[in-house]
């Protein structure tokens, strides 16, 4: 996967939902914390299965390896952030409008947005050694590219550029940092 999708191919933000059960997604909300606070490599099973109030068994019953659980959690916030996004976007119309409504969406609040760039960063960090890691990130990328290609597209009457993708990675590269 090249990561550079028109819009119509890119994937969508259910190319990144898992259906968990519950005890699964308590272990996957514990690892998102620890890696948001810890990091990936300096989180452990045990800690996960601890900040889930469960035993490590269970942890590798549902998962089976702690790559496997750190990439469910990073998975589920990446979903979570991409459906927020899609549905926001999705109503509104006025360029201009989309762009706020775009900002708002990804900027929540200070506490919310540190800890998803923590676990973010972890994750960029790992895909440059992991190609389970990679393929999830560029994944991701490829969704919120076609959303940021989405908004460019929606303001061409309005914005003066040469290329929807060139404009939408600006965007992206303005959000991200």
């Amino acid at each position: 996967m090249s990561g550079r999708h028109a819009a119509s191919e890119a994937p969508r933000h259910e190319a990144l939902v898992d259906e968990l059960v519950p005890v699964e997604e308590s272990l996957v909300r514990a690892a998102y914390r620890l890696i948001s606070s810890k990091g990936i490599e300096r989180t452990t099973l045990q800690d996960i299965a601890d900040a889930a109030g469960v035993s490590k068994a269970l942890a590798v019953y549902y998962f089976k390896t702690k790559e496997n659980l750190l990439l469910a959690a990073i998975r589920w916030v990446l979903a979570r952030v991409a459906e927020r996004m899609t549905n926001a976007l999705s109503s509104v119309e006025d360029p201009e409008e989309r762009v706020r409504v775009m900002l708002d969406t990804i900027f929540v609040d200070p506490r919310r947005n540190r800890d998803f760039y923590l676990a973010y960063t972890a994750l960029i960090g790992e895909a440059a050694r992991n190609a389970r890691f990679n393929e999830l990130n560029t994944t991701f990328r490829s969704i919120m590219n076609a959303s940021y290609a989405d908004l460019v597209r929606a303001g061409e009457q309005i914005f003066v550029f040469d290329s929807v993708e060139e404009a939408a990675m600006g965007v992206r590269a303005l959000i991200d940092g």
